[in-house]
Order: C-alpha cells, then sequence, then structure tokens
C-alpha cells in the first residue's frame, strides 16, 4: 500500500514523470539495466496508484493510427549542431548531480567494464582487471605469511549438500541459480552453482580431520560465485557474478580461530587503506546483520560522500562450531583418555571485485577515473608535445627512452606516440582513464634536460629535472597516494557524525552523513530503526528514501554508549554500544 500522505494527484505527477524517464533512457540509448529499473519504479508507482484509488493511472494522449500519421507530413527532425573538432570521448554526467549516469560513463569510456548480453553480467577489461591483480597480490602474500594455503574446489553444489545447512542457505536460496538442464535431456537432480562454498568445502573438511594433528586447516579459494536473484544489478556493486576470495580455516582452539579472524581483517583494512587509499571503518556486524550460522562477522566498511551511503568492503566470519557440528568435521581430544570427540572452531572471509567499484565512486572526479598509484594499470604516460616533422623523430626517441628507464626503475608507464590524435585529445583520453601522472616533453624540456609533470588527482604541474628522475617519481606517486586517503579520510570524518537525539539522527541521514548512535542490540529495535528513518514524502526525487541499516559497531567507540539509552525512540533499554548506521548499498 503507498503512504497515506501521498495523494492520488501526487503520483499521477510521480508517474508521468517517470515515464518521462524512462522515455528518455530509451531515446539515448541507455544501458539495458538501467532502463528495466527505471521500468519497474514506474511500475510500482501505478501500482500505488491502483491500491490507492480502485483504478489504473490515467494513460498517455491516445496516439494517432497509422493511416492518420501517413496523411499528415512529418517535419524532418532538427540534426544536431556538433561544433568542430569536439568529440564525446569526455564525462557528460556530473558525479553529484547524476551519479547513475555519471557512474556508467566513467567505467566504460575508461574502458574498465564492457556490458554483456547476460543481464548482471560484464566483462571485465584489462584496465579493471589490473586492479583485481594488484590486490591478488598483495593480500596473497599477506595470508600465505599467515600460513593459507591456495585451493581450488567444484563450483557446482549438489542439493543434499545446501539442505545440510538450511540456516546457512536460507539468506542465500533466493540468489541461488540451478543447473536443470543437459543438452535436451533433464538433469535427474538439480546442480546449484555456488553462492558461497562453505556447504561445497566442508564435507572434504570432516573426511580429513581425524585427528588435532590434523589441524589447522587453514585454505584459500581465488574463484567466482553466481548470486542470481536481485532487481538492480550495477557493475562491480552487485552483480550477478563475480570473483572474490573466500578463505575458510579450521582450528583445534576457539582462541586459534579468533586469533585469524582480527588478522583477516587487517589485511583487509591494509587492501583498502595501503593499496586503493580509502579509509574504513573496522568493526563487528550486529546480530542482524551478520553472516547466517556464523558467531560473530567483523568488517571494514566504505563511504561514498556522493550518495551519503556505506558500503562494505570485506568480511571475516568467525562460524564457531556451526558449521563443524553440521558437517561433522571432528577430532579426538588428546587430554581425553576415553576417547571423547571434539568439534573444530572455523572461519571464513571473502573480499570480491566490489572494491574495483568502490574505487571509481570514492576517488572520480567530472573528468572520469582517479586511480591511486599503486594499482593504476600505468601510473605515468608520456605524451610528447609540440611535434614537427623536423623535431618528431628526436622526441619520440626521447620518449622512448624514457619510458623504458622509468619501467627499469619499476614504474609502470606508457609512451604515447600515436600520429592520429592530436596533444589535446591524448591529455583528454588519459585524464579520463585516471593515469596518476601525466609527463610532457617537449623541445624546450629536450633542450632544459627537463620534463613537466601533471598530477592526476590535483591537477598541479611541477617541472623536474631528468636527473634522478625516477627517485623523484616514485616519492611523487606515494605522496599522491597518501593525499589521495587523506582527502577520503577528511571527506569520510566530516560526513560522520555521532548523536544520541533521534531528531538529529534523522536530520544527519538526510544531509547524507553516516551515524554512530547509541544502540540496544535488539534486532526488534534495528528494524524499526530503519523503518521510522525512512522518508514517507518524496520531498526531492534526488534525495535518498531508504531508511537506515547498521553498518557496523566500530571497534573504536566514540564515547562510553553505556550511559545512554538505544536510539529508537520508543527503546527505554540501555545503550550496548555505539552503532554506526546509514544508508548503504
Amino acid at each position: 500500500m503507498p503512504a497515506t500522505s501521498v495523494t492520488s494527484q501526487q503520483l499521477e505527477t510521480q508517474i508521468k514523470e517517470q515515464g518521462d524517464k524512462v522515455r528518455s533512457a530509451k531515446g539515448s540509448g541507455a544501458p539495458k539495466d538501467e532502463i528495466q529499473g527505471l521500468v519497474a519504479e514506474l511500475l510500482k508507482l501505478k501500482a500505488d496508484y491502483k491500491s490507492l484509488t480502485g483504478n489504473d493511472p490515467p494513460g498517455p494522449a491516445p496516439q494517432q493510427s497509422s493511416k492518420q500519421k501517413k496523411k499528415e507530413k512529418k517535419a524532418p527532425a532538427p540534426k544536431p549542431k556538433i561544433e568542430a573538432g569536439v568529440t564525446r570521448l569526455g564525462i557528460e554526467a556530473k558525479k553529484f548531480e547524476d551519479l547513475p549516469n555519471w557512474y556508467s560513463q566513467v567505467i566504460t569510456k575508461s574502458e574498465m567494464i564492457e556490458y554483456y548480453d547476460v543481464s548482471g553480467c560484464y566483462i571485465l577489461r584489462p584496465w579493471s582487471f589490473f586492479i583485481w591483480e594488484v590486490i591478488q597480490q598483495w593480500f596473497d602474500k599477506g595470508i600465505k605469511a599467515l600460513g593459507v594455503q591456495n585451493c581450488y574446489f567444484p563450483m557446482f553444489v549438489s542439493n543434499a549438500a545446501l539442505e545440510k545447512e538450511k540456516t546457512h542457505i536460507a539468506d542465500f536460496a533466493p540468489e541461488v541459480a540451478w543447473v536443470t538442464r543437459s543438452g535436451d535431456s533433464e538433469l535427474a537432480e538439480p546442480i546449484a552453482i555456488r553462492p558461497t562454498s562453505e556447504t561445497v568445502m566442508y564435507p572434504s573438511y570432516a573426511s580429513w580431520v581425524q585427528s588435532h594433528r590434523d589441524l589447522p586447516i587453514k585454505l584459500n579459494q581465488w574463484c567466482n560465485v553466481v548470486r542470481w536473484e536481485f532487481k538492480h544489478p550495477q557493475p562491480f556493486l552487485r552483480t550477478r557474478e563475480f570473483l572474490w576470495q573466500e578463505g575458510h580455516s579450521a582450528f583445534a582452539t576457539k582462541e586459534e580461530a579468533h586469533e585469524e579472524v582480527f588478522e583477516i581483517l587487517d589485511l583487509y583494512h591494509g587492501v583498502y587503506k595501503e593499496l586503493l587509499a580509502i579509509p574504513t571503518v573496522k568493526g563487528k556486524k550486529t546480530e542482524k546483520e551478520k553472516f547466517a550460522g556464523g558467531d560473530f562477522t567483523t568488517t571494514v566498511e566504505g563511504y561514498v560522500s556522493a550518495t551519503g551511503r556505506g558500503i562494505q568492503g570485506a568480511t571475516s566470519h568467525h562460524l564457531g562450531q556451526n558449521f563443524s557440528k553440521m558437517f561433522n568435521i571432528q577430532f579426538e581430544d588428546p587430554d581425553s583418555t576415553t576417547g571423547d570427540k571434539l568439534f573444530a572452531h572455523q572461519n571464513s572471509w571473502g573480499l570480491s571485485t566490489r572494491s574495483i567499484g568502490v574505487v571509481v565512486m570514492v576517488h572520480g572526479d567530472n573528468k572520469g577515473l582517479v586511480l591511486p598509484p599503486r594499482v593504476a594499470f600505468y601510473q605515468a604516460v608520456i605524451v610528447p608535445c609540440g611535434v614537427t616533422d623536423a623535431n618528431k623523430e628526436q622526441l619520440n626517441t626521447h620518449c622512448t627512452e624514457m619510458k623504458k628507464s622509468l619501467q627499469k626503475a619499476g614504474i609502470r608507464s606508457h609512451a604515447d606516440l600515436r600520429e592520429n590524435y592530436n596533444t589535446g585529445w591524448k591529455f583528454n583520453h588519459w585524464e579520463l582513464k585516471g593515469v596518476p601522472v601525466r609527463i610532457e616533453i617537449g623541445p624546450r624540456d629536450l633542450k632544459n634536460n627537463q620534463v613537466v609533470v601533471v598530477r592526476r588527482d590535483n591537477g598541479v604541474k611541477a617541472t623536474l629535472q631528468n636527473e634522478n628522475l625516477e627517485d623523484q617519481l616514485n616519492k611523487l606517486l606515494n605522496t599522491i597516494h597518501d593525499d589521495m586517503y587523506n582527502r577520503a579520510l577528511v571527506e569520510r570524518d566530516a560526513n560522520m557524525a555521532v548523536t544520541t537525539s533521534w531528531e538529529e539522527f534523522c536530520q544527519f541521514l538526510d544531509q547524507k552523513k553516516i551515524i554512530q548512535a547509541p544502540y540496544c542490540g535488539d534486532i526488534a529495535c534495528e528494524e524499526i530503526i530503519k523503518k521510522d528513518s525512512a522518508r514517507t514524502e518524496i520531498v526531492d526525487d534526488k534525495a535518498p528514501a531508504m531508511g537506515a541499516k547498521s553498518l557496523c559497531i566500530p571497534f573504536e567507540q566514540p564515547a562510553d554508549a553505556t550511559k545512554e539509552t538505544c536510539i529508537q525512540q520508543n527503546c527505554c533499554k540501555p545503550a550496548q554500544s555505539y552503532t554506526l548506521f546509514g544508508r548503504s548499498y
């Protein structure tokens, strides 16, 4: 049922405006996923109207018949005027005015993503996949230092394995994709494609573990998973198939398992800080938001200022003995004289390609991508300037030699010597793709044994001498990384509020902030907080309307929450902790 404060006239207006958006999106050749989302919203508004009035919403003006159309001579539509030399290379939407369109343009025009003909699935092009490769290398080194080994398990799951842990799989049930046919034949039993791998891996753990000497098991796999059921896919952020790593550990003692949970969380925090230049809040999920079937979940949470939403970066779960009891992962108690059995204590932990989307959203600007240097495919691009027939060979040779010198020093670099594009086009192209440093070399720079460097993150230009250029650039790249992180941190902190007042809580939420507020820990209260903080009236179609959900219970608390009552306005129970709330992805 629609909210009672919305009148039929307001709904008619919303239906008309939404219809215009659908037609505009179709006319402009918008991505299929975007159009589907707009159509779904239009159908919902029409259903609300019928529920409120009992009638179908008024339709558009009746269309002319084909015969009437033939009788009228249609005036030719004026051709759009295109200025000489103007291309559509650049980003045509503003990040803080039209984020969905901006995001779609950035990831396609920067050559990160190619859309695919299966909804919710995307092609990761080399420009984005390289980021994932860097994350893999860094994280893999970290987990191997903890004794974790890589492996691979099948992507198919039997129905019997899924049924073993109904509590766990219940959260994934709507998202599970099933294989039901082979060629023209129906399978005797449907086979699921993994939404996650607990039920795939743990039967093997049970057969491998007999004694405490068989523990710990610390395995990780780099793989893909499929989660099918959702309405509005977004590349990187919410996709039907995505890449991730998932670690699964089993220990003889709870203490060992707990220690690993936080070691892995620190590595996830490091991925975002040391590679992606993104600050995160480390914390624990509430009972409502924790991993299904686990004892507790820890998380790193990011913040996207353009939408005012939090975004989960990665999670590390302590599963307790819940899964080991279900899958019979047990061993003989070394202290028992009667052969008593003990169940293993388990963890699971995962990080996905969603992290790439977070980079785009946090650092990108109206010119396109802004890549942190440590994950950029090219860290520096060299562009010859002032090229003439007389100096072309000399400039190109110098640029090529400089590229080799930088590469030898460990700086990923590229010399753009293409002759079919002018210098300005090249500048815009590499800015859009987010290359951290542009190196300009002209005839005067050759003469003075220098280069001009331009930072992508802030546009600042500087002249550097060629002597020790490699060292200077390495220092500059580290400075760029630190500056990007600090800017994101300042922006995050400026939009993270603390309050004990429900009125302030809602005001901060509408100001696109994330809020730390005292919370009693009850699931029922959290559901009420989300419901009561949602907008019931549409004041601005660009303003967020969803209610606040818990993001995490930060490990670093702003104050002693036990002195306060729960932020839920009708709850009188004492708070257990300050919990971070916000709208989220």
